[in-house]
């Protein structure tokens, strides 16, 4: 199986480049960014997770920057993002971003699209909170025009581009999956648009999964090549052989948002999980 990890890099914790240097030493399979443009001071949406919301929330690297750094020190390392909100971006700067690190990486990215839990920073983007998810399917399909091999026009209800010329093109796709909490709205989107999913923490797979392999047959989709990808979780002991009796061929471990020398310490534990 392959062992992944994701952790929140900011301005006070491990570098990028020393991060992925480390992780490609040690034979680790990848590195996985979240992103936060901002958090807006005043905010009524309660953190998920319940309490008050971590500082390393509002102090989040660049996602695309610090991953074009651990492309450059690497060679094999798997890079990806998880997330990117990519209803707040603007799909013609991301699908050029997005090609270009997939390009210079020579294949190895990886785009985990989510739809967000933050309303006051959807908002400063000018993103209807209600529509969010249809806006971000709407900028996948115009970004996948400005990929496609020859110049092709795309026309949503959110957007649209000319027939355009767009290099470098992507090398690996790329792979896209979608980060959620399991339900009938992200399976169709997972089905229709993505190759797999990204469950944050990994809980209740055994029930979830079934229910998407089945809405993925339905929509017509290879059964075999459905790819679910646990992320952002603490191992225990038994928990890799559970993941793999599911099928799972690729974890996402949490490393904490901590300076080098805590971060290394935790990479010398989840080392017993390689």
């Amino acid at each position: 199986m392959r062992i992944s990890t994701t952790i929140f890099l900011t301005d006070e914790t491990i570098t990028p480049v020393r991060l992925a240097r480390e992780l490609e030493e040690r034979g680790f399979g990848g590195l996985y960014l979240p992103e936060h443009t901002h958090i807006p001071v005043e905010r009524t949406t309660p953190y998920p997770a319940g309490g008050e919301l971590p500082p390393e929330y509002g102090r989040t690297l660049d996602p695309f920057v610090a991953l074009g750094q651990a492309a450059a020190v690497t060679s094999q390392l798997g890079l990806g993002t998880g997330i990117t909100l990519v209803a707040q971006h603007d799909p013609i700067d991301l699908a050029k971003q997005i090609a270009t690190l997939d390009h210079l990486s020579g294949g190895r990215f990886t785009l985990g699209v989510g739809f967000g839990w933050n309303r006051e920073e959807a908002a400063d983007h000018g993103v209807d909170w209600t529509t969010r998810r249809e806006l971000a399917q709407d900028r996948m399909a115009l970004m996948r025009a400005l990929w496609a091999g020859q110049p092709t026009p795309y026309k949503g209800e959110f957007g649209s581009v000319r027939a355009s010329y767009a290099y470098p093109k992507p090398l690996s796709g790329p792979r896209t999956l979608i980060g959620g909490a399991a339900g009938p709205k992200l399976f169709a989107h997972i089905a229709d648009y993505a190759d797999g999913w990204l469950p944050i923490g990994g809980r209740g797979l055994a029930q979830s999964l079934p229910v998407l392999r089945d809405v993925w047959s339905a929509a017509g989709r290879d059964p075999e090549k459905l790819q679910v990808v646990p992320y952002a979780v603490l191992p225990t002991p038994g928990k890799q052989a559970h993941y793999a009796e599911l099928g799972v061929e690729e974890v996402v471990l949490q490393l904490p948002p901590a300076g080098e020398a805590e971060v290394l310490r935790v990479l010398d534990e989840f080392g017993q999980y390689l």
